[in-house]
């Protein structure tokens, strides 16, 4: 019985080392700044940053989307600037805000490889709570090949839209490419983009504060 105890406590105490491990590797990743020089190319364009406490989105002005990226997208002529989102299918879908959390569909979102979608929205007006990024020719264009990439297509290269899944009347959901999972996170795929647009972001993240917080 004394040898089943340890043996037991050895097994709760490898899975509670599992969570604390991820967490204090991806707060150390996330500290770690990439993208910090700063060029001397005039930074024309602005993009930017906006989090409803559970999912991180990049947002971009229409005037600046590259026309592959709207082409085949709902929207109104009055709506001016277009914020993605990419994330698990399920927890998208179910989980809106933390409230709205439950252990299923967060252990599931985390653990298991899962199916995505693009989460857009179409803004009239820019929000006061956006954070905004100033950025160059090149940099937009990266932003928008990465955004347009994150869109699976039909077999006729359409934008798959699902109706009825938008929280509102000025959101909808689109079928994503990739898979989620805890190393791969809305929040991390939007640091991703930054990234390979050579945009200040962390080396890795799972979060949303800090990318906030490094371009405010």
């Amino acid at each position: 019985m004394k040898k089943r105890f340890k043996k037991i406590l050895r097994y709760i105490s490898f899975i509670l080392l599992i969570p604390i491990a991820y967490i204090i590797v991806s707060l150390t990743l996330t500290y770690i700044p990439v993208n910090t020089d700063e060029d001397a190319t005039r930074k024309n364009s602005s993009v930017y940053l906006s989090s409803n406490g559970v999912h991180l989105e990049i947002i971009i002005p229409k005037e600046e989307l590259d026309p592959s990226i709207l082409e085949g997208l709902k929207f109104q002529d009055t709506e001016q600037f277009f914020s993605f989102g990419w994330g698990d299918r399920m927890f998208y879908v179910e989980t809106p805000t933390w409230g709205d959390l439950t252990f299923v569909n967060g252990f599931r979102a985390l653990f298991v490889n899962t199916s995505t979608l693009l989460h857009v929205t179409r803004y009239s007006v820019a929000q006061k709570d956006w954070v905004e990024i100033k950025i160059n020719a090149d940099q937009l264009q990266k932003i928008n090949t990465y955004i347009n990439n994150a869109f699976r297509l039909d077999a006729n290269d359409h934008k798959i839209l699902l109706p009825g899944l938008g929280y509102y009347k000025n959101d909808d959901f689109y079928e994503a490419t990739g898979n989620y999972n805890c190393f791969r996170t809305c929040n991390s795929w939007v640091n991703t983009g930054l990234k390979q647009s050579d945009i200040k972001a962390c080396l890795w993240t799972p979060y949303d504060f800090r990318l906030l917080d490094l371009h405010r």
